[in-house]
């Protein structure tokens, strides 16, 4: 026997050494084999969760945002709405704080002509009484408004035969003021102090009307 045949023995001696190594490693097919067993316990994956917020019917916030839900002042501003529907809680207490900065500096000035539209007549006569008084006395003063810490609605009360509406705002504004006699000395107040004041106003309307204004008809502290 050749070389060459020896070879070629050894070579295929080989060959059927590796297969069957890798049957013995790997296994075989035959297209019987058992299927993977399948895992027929009940899932134990946490149930899926579906949140969902319920709007209708719940809490109105522009209201509960400013008085307690249920509350009476609640059910107030809440019939408010529902006489005037573009009528806005949130709304009307921005307004009113603007509104405290501009007639608190009109009185503060002596001036009522620009703010006597949002003055009930009582509080438009007692605010001239006493701005007449000063004037009487020679003495005039001098403020700076500096901002308004806490605007707080208090209070509501809605008249529905009447259709009239009442809302109080408490307010604590910080200004500086001074009161100058007619010859310009200070005879009270400190331009350079801050000085804190509270009000509490009460403002009405009826709802639905035609005049837009709230109208500011009682003061206090």
């Amino acid at each position: 026997m050749d070389d060459a045949v020896i070879q070629l023995l050894v070579l295929a001696a080989i060959a059927l050494f590796l297969i069957v190594r890798l049957k013995n490693v790997l296994g075989t097919r035959t297209g019987f084999e058992k299927p993977p067993a399948v895992d027929t316990a009940p899932s134990r994956r946490a149930p899926v969760r579906r949140d969902f917020e319920v709007i209708e019917g719940g809490p109105d916030r522009d209201i509960t945002d400013h008085v307690e839900d249920g509350s009476d002042s609640a059910k107030a501003l809440a019939a408010m709405k529902l006489a005037e529907p573009g009528f806005g809680v949130t709304d009307f207490v921005s307004g009113a704080r603007q509104a405290y900065e501009m007639i608190l500096m009109a009185y503060e000035n002596g001036d009522l002509a620009a703010v006597q539209p949002f003055l009930g007549e009582e509080v438009y006569e007692a605010f001239l009484g006493v701005i007449s008084e000063r004037e009487d006395k020679g003495l005039r003063v001098h403020a700076n408004f500096v901002g308004v810490r806490e605007t707080k609605l208090t209070e509501a009360t809605f008249d529905r035969d009447t259709r009239e509406a009442e809302i109080t705002i408490r307010f604590i504004g910080e200004l500086t003021s001074v009161v100058k006699d007619s010859e310009g000395r200070i005879v009270e107040g400190d331009p350079n102090e801050i000085k804190k004041q509270r009000d509490v106003w009460t403002f009405a309307r009826v709802m639905g009307s035609d005049d837009p204004n709230w109208k500011l008809i009682a003061t206090g502290e």
